[in-house]
């Protein structure tokens, strides 16, 4: 497989993470966002969008959207899983999930930010992406603390940490940890978000978010 991304794309980390946590092989190529590389024609041709990540598998099939990429991988290469049987638990799960990659992440990431600057300035682009991002954190974390609670033994039962949705990590958590690259780069302040920060902190260590993490990928400056 080859996986078309840029070291610092956080829709193609959360793809990373999934293809080392299942223990796929992949050749990175790197596509640089900052020169405009995604919106060429060779590239276009593989992806109309013209967006990062997109996955070619070996028969030449091309995959986009990391979202839909994520889900294939979970269909297809079910173990391990990043998500857990319990249906409940996976709505919640996808709910956390596009709260980040559905309606923080795209309206805060670089094309957006481009025609803010252009319509406007640096600085109300720069706090579009602030408050953006501020926002959907304290949704994100309010969602996990909606989960939180004593253990009652159910199956759908509350879930206290490390992890966003219990003791072992999620869908959620591989959403989570790229985001807070962005966060951090544009000066959001973590404090309010404990449990977002527990999910990236238990996420550290683990082989497969290492591996993925851009300042270990070949484009990486």
């Amino acid at each position: 497989m080859r996986l078309y991304t840029y070291f610092r794309s956080g829709a193609a980390w959360r793809v990373r993470i999934g293809l080392h946590w299942k223990g796929l092989p992949f050749e990175s190529v790197p596509v640089d966002l900052r020169t405009g590389a995604q919106r060429n024609p060779p590239y276009r041709a593989k992806n109309p969008q013209g967006l990062i990540p997109a996955l070619e598998l070996d028969d030449g099939t091309l995959l986009t959207q990391s979202l839909a990429i994520l889900e294939w991988l979970e269909e297809t290469h079910p173990h391990p899983a990043f998500l857990p049987a319990c249906p409940i638990t996976r709505a919640k799960i996808r709910a956390l999930v596009l709260a980040i990659a559905a309606d923080t992440h795209p309206i805060q990431n670089l094309g957006v930010l481009n025609r803010i600057e252009a319509l406007t300035n640096a600085d109300t682009a720069r706090t579009w992406a602030h408050d953006t991002i501020a926002r959907g954190l304290a949704a994100a974390e309010a969602l996990i603390a909606q989960n939180d609670g004593p253990q009652d033994g159910a199956q759908n039962g509350p879930q206290n940490g490390p992890y966003a949705f219990g003791p072992l990590p999620t869908l959620a958590d591989i959403i989570i940890t790229p985001q807070l690259l962005n966060a951090r780069r544009f000066g959001v302040d973590l404090a309010p978000y404990p449990r977002i920060r527990a999910s990236e902190a238990a996420c550290a260590d683990l082989p497969a978010f290492k591996a993925a993490h851009p300042d270990t990928q070949p484009d990486a400056d």
